[in-house]
């Protein structure tokens, strides 16, 4: 071939191949500005990130497809979020409805917490415009607060329940007493069963209190250097003509230098309870050991009886508010269900925790576990009782 004529040949190939070199670069950089002017688009409304950092709950952002475009942590942390898409249909649903409709929308949610279990969390999420492409989900948690609120409710129900039985009771028997008045012996009978049903009814009122001034006590704003020892002396005091009725020996073990941090009353609430409830279903003529041990930062209060024990399903619910093993056996010694529960509620309150072992035919023990004050500036605000060469209190 023509050696002209390959030349041009070549040179109009190299034309051609720098003509689509130089209009694939000029379509490469149009593309790259259309990618920034998309970037831009994405920036927030001027201000609304600066108040999102302060707003303090959790938040969304999406664009006009339902696209994260910027999300909190507490959004990832509540499992709203997953990647750069929002996880709950519910939540979509909001956002179609403001973005339809205009109007902000605001619902309690449900959610479940993760992919896996049964967990769930419950928002309160408001859903709104954010300028005129982006819609915000504001979720606020109120986990905790819809089960406060649902324990609240279920406690007041329960409570409701109890103190019918004993006020019909005392009512039924005023009835049966006025209609007796000529029956000494029915007379004296019926006297004594209203006496046993107001007890009964005066011990659950005093436990409902004791219960709601636990649940309102600030232990960590309220509490004060508390001597262990002068807190099992108080409650075995208190105690002592229960345990005098049934002939039974309260034992104390040996005493321990131990200071918490904490609401004596509280403590002493707590400590007398785990003893009545030892005294109430131990047999006659029998003992009730109290023993004290401080070891690696927690002083340890268990109290042992001699009862009958409880059964492996039982002691799981021991806790339970108004729970009985024995609904029959507890109208008989007096009990309200309410004792341990507040036991479980002064032991959290002070950072600490109540456990149980029992064996059916081997009795019970009950142990209070409470974090030990070490600090000798902490120990420094505790008042204790003078005491003269022979141990008596000055």
């Amino acid at each position: 071939m023509d050696p002209m004529l390959i030349g041009v040949i070549a040179g109009l190939i190299g034309l051609s191949f720098g003509t689509f070199g130089v209009l694939a670069f000029r379509v490469s950089e149009k593309q790259r500005q259309l990618v920034d002017i998309d970037v831009d688009e994405l920036t927030l409304p001027a201000g609304a990130a600066e108040v999102l950092a302060v707003v303090g709950r959790a938040f969304v952002v999406v664009d006009a497809v339902d696209g994260v475009v910027r999300a909190s942590p507490a959004a990832y942390a509540y499992g709203l979020v997953r990647g750069h898409t929002v996880v709950h249909k519910q939540l979509l649903d909001m956002t179609a409805g403001v973005r339809r409709d205009g109007v902000i929308l605001e619902k309690r949610l449900e959610l479940p917490r993760g992919p896996l279990g049964q967990g769930t969390i419950i928002v309160q999420v408001r859903a709104a415009m954010l300028g005129e492409e982006y819609i915000l989900l504001l979720a606020d948690d109120r986990t905790e607060i819809t089960r406060t609120e649902e324990i609240r409710n279920d406690f007041v129900a329960n409570v409701s329940h109890e103190l019918k039985t004993p006020v019909g009771a005392i009512s039924l028997l005023a009835e049966a007493l006025e209609s007796s008045a000529d029956d000494e012996e029915a007379v004296r009978r019926f006297a004594k069963r209203m006496h046993k049903e107001s007890g009964r009814l005066a011990a659950l009122v005093q436990d409902i209190i004791e219960l709601s001034r636990l649940q309102g006590a600030s232990v960590s704003q309220q509490g004060r250097p508390v001597d262990i020892n002068a807190v099992i002396t108080e409650a075995v005091d208190r105690s002592q003509l229960p345990a005098e009725s049934k002939n039974i020996q309260i034992v104390v073990g040996q005493r321990v230098d131990g200071i918490v941090f904490g609401d004596q009353d509280l403590l002493v609430t707590a400590l007398r309870n785990l003893i009545d409830n030892a005294i109430r279903y131990s047999p006659e003529n029998t003992q009730v050991g109290i023993g004290v041990r401080a070891k690696d930062g927690l002083i340890a209060l268990s109290v042992t009886d001699q009862g009958e024990g409880l059964a492996p399903e039982d002691q799981d619910r021991v806790f339970e508010r108004f729970y009985r093993v024995d609904s029959a056996r507890s109208r008989h010694t007096g009990g309200t269900g309410l004792g341990l529960s507040i036991v479980k509620h002064v032991a959290s309150n002070h950072g600490g925790e109540v456990t149980l072992w029992s064996q059916p035919g081997q009795g019970s023990t009950f142990t209070l576990r409470l974090p030990e004050m070490e600090s000798e500036e902490e120990h420094a605000g505790i008042n204790r009782p003078a005491v003269n060469e022979q141990g008596a209190s000055a």
